[in-house]
């Protein structure tokens, strides 16, 4: 595990607390970890939407959306392309507690998410959809973590 740092104690986390596909892009030259997650839903009334690329559909919808671990001092991005940037020191990387803290945060949006997919797809007046990252709220619930053990960015 010290091989992958908290690129390994994260998948951990993720696959004990995250109800939803997910998969993990290691950006070695940009120096960041991007977690890719799936919300599908069945478009029963095979309601038209379009999504951000303005393609038209009425199938059955499978939302894609992305966190990014980065390096404060070394990682380029644009921060709008992604639910939430998370930064991290390369030495002192992330703990287990925070990365556990995180899954099951990530997991609480995308549950409230898929709900909300749902409603959308019968809610004739709905105009758009997307997940919400409530940054306050998982700020303050950080603020009360105790952690120990801290697993720095991996090594290669």
């Amino acid at each position: 595990m010290a091989k992958y740092g908290f690129l390994s104690v994260l998948e951990e986390e993720l696959e004990k607390h995250l109800d939803f596909d997910f998969a993990m892009d290691w950006d070695k030259k940009n120096h960041a970890v991007e977690v890719t997650f799936v919300l599908e839903a069945q478009n029963q009334g095979a309601v038209e939407t379009i999504d951000d690329k303005g393609e038209v559909s009425d199938e059955d919808i499978v939302f894609e959306d992305y966190v990014l671990f980065y390096n404060q001092d070394k990682s380029k991005f644009d921060a709008e392309d992604y639910l939430v940037t998370i930064p991290f020191d390369a030495k002192k990387g992330l703990s287990r507690e925070f990365l556990e803290y995180f899954a099951k945060a990530l997991n609480e949006v995308a549950t409230k998410g898929l709900d909300d997919l749902m409603d959308f797809l019968t809610d004739e007046t709905a105009i758009d959809f997307a997940l919400e990252w409530d940054k306050e709220a998982f700020e303050n619930g950080k603020a009360e973590l105790v952690e120990t053990e801290f697993y720095g960015y991996p090594r290669y």
